[in-house]
C-alpha cells in the first residue's frame, strides 16, 4: 500500500479546544500506570516516559491507568507492530468494570507484511456495542510515532489522530440511544493474539516464528477531572466540537479512509439502521 500524507495545512488544529480550563496530567507511566497482565512482557522505559508491550505464543500484555476518570481527552503516541503483524491486535481504550460497562475503543488490528493495518473503532454504553466504524490511515503506523486521542464529553465522543478527527459519536440519549456518561472508566492498552477473527476474518493467522511482537507507546496523556469533582466546574469538556475545518476532515477521513461503517450496514440491520445513524453525523 501507498501511503500519502496530508498538506501541511490539514495537520492545523481542527477543532476547538479550551485548553486552559481542563485540568490537565501529564502522565507518567510509573506514576499513573500499572503494568496489570502478561509476566514481564509489558515494560516502562525512559524514566516512566514510554512503555511497551509484547506478544508471543504463550501471553501478550497490557497496562492500565491506576485512577478512574469522568470525562476527559485521552492521548497517547503509539507505535505499532511492525513487518508481519495478522493476527495481533493493539489496543488504547477506556472501559468501567462490571455488568452494563461503557467502553470508548481503539484497536488496531495487524496485517501481513505490506499490507494496512486496519483501525477499529466501538462505543459501548450499558453493555451495547455494535457501533463499529473502521478505516486505513494515511501513513504507515508502524514506522513512526502518531498521536491518538479519544475526547468525551457529556455530548459527543470524538476520535482523533495526530488531531484530525475521524469519527464523532454524539449524545442522542433523546431518541433512545445510551450514551456513556455516569460511569467512570480507567484508560487501558493492550496487546494480545485473535488470529481467530482480527485479519481478514480470521483468514490469515499469526506466524508465531515472527514472535515477540513488540508495540511502543509514549508521551501518555490526561486531560480530565477526578470522578468526584463537580461537572457544573469543568465547561471546557461540555462546549469541546469540531469547527468548520474539523468537520471538513472529518469528511475527508470517512470518504477516503472508512472501510466500514455499520450505519451503511443495511445487511446487518434488515429491521433499520440505528435511530443516531439517520441524526448528522456532527
Amino acid at each position: 500500500m501507498r501511503f500519502s500524507n496530508p498538506s501541511s495545512s490539514s495537520m492545523l488544529l481542527l477543532f476547538t479546544v479550551f485548553v486552559a480550563c481542563f485540568l490537565a496530567t501529564s502522565a507518567d507511566f510509573n506514576r499513573d500506570a500499572e503494568i496489570t497482565w502478561g509476566q514481564g512482557r509489558g515494560k516502562v522505559l525512559e524514566g516512566g516516559r514510554a512503555s511497551t508491550l509484547s506478544l508471543d505464543q504463550y501471553s501478550g500484555s497490557g497496562f492500565q491507568s491506576r485512577n478512574e476518570y469522568i470525562y476527559g481527552r485521552f492521548d497517547t503516541q503509539l507505535k505499532l507492530v511492525p513487518g508481519n503483524s495478522a493476527g495481533t491486535v493493539t489496543t488504547f481504550f477506556l472501559s468501567s468494570q462490571g455488568q452494563g460497562h461503557d467502553e470508548i475503543d481503539f484497536e488496531f488490528l495487524g496485517n501481513s507484511s505490506g499490507d494496512p493495518y486496519t483501525v477499529h473503532t466501538n462505543v459501548y454504553a450499558q453493555g451495547k456495542g455494535d457501533k463499529e466504524q473502521q478505516f486505513r490511515l494515511w501513513f504507515d503506523p508502524t514506522a513512526a510515532f502518531h498521536t491518538y486521542s479519544i475526547v468525551w464529553n457529556p455530548q459527543r465522543i470524538i476520535f482523533l489522530v495526530d488531531n484530525i478527527p475521524i469519527r464523532v459519536f454524539n449524545n442522542h440519549e433523546a431518541i433512545g440511544t445510551p450514551f456513556p456518561k455516569r460511569q467512570p472508566m480507567r484508560v487501558y492498552a493492550s496487546l494480545w493474539n485473535a488470529d481467530d477473527w482480527a485479519t481478514q476474518g480470521g483468514r490469515v493467522k499469526t506466524d508465531w516464528t515472527k514472535a515477540p511482537f513488540v508495540a511502543t507507546y509514549r508521551n501518555f496523556n490526561i486531560y480530565s477531572s477526578k470522578p468526584s469533582d463537580s461537572l457544573n466546574g469543568n465547561q471546557a469538556w461540555q462546549t469541546q466540537e469540531l469547527d468548520s475545518n474539523g468537520r471538513n476532515r472529518l469528511r475527508w477521513v470517512q470518504q477516503k479512509y472508512m472501510i466500514y461503517n455499520y450505519c451503511t450496514d443495511f445487511k446487518r440491520f434488515p429491521q433499520g439502521i440505528p435511530a443516531e445513524c439517520k441524526r448528522s453525523r456532527f
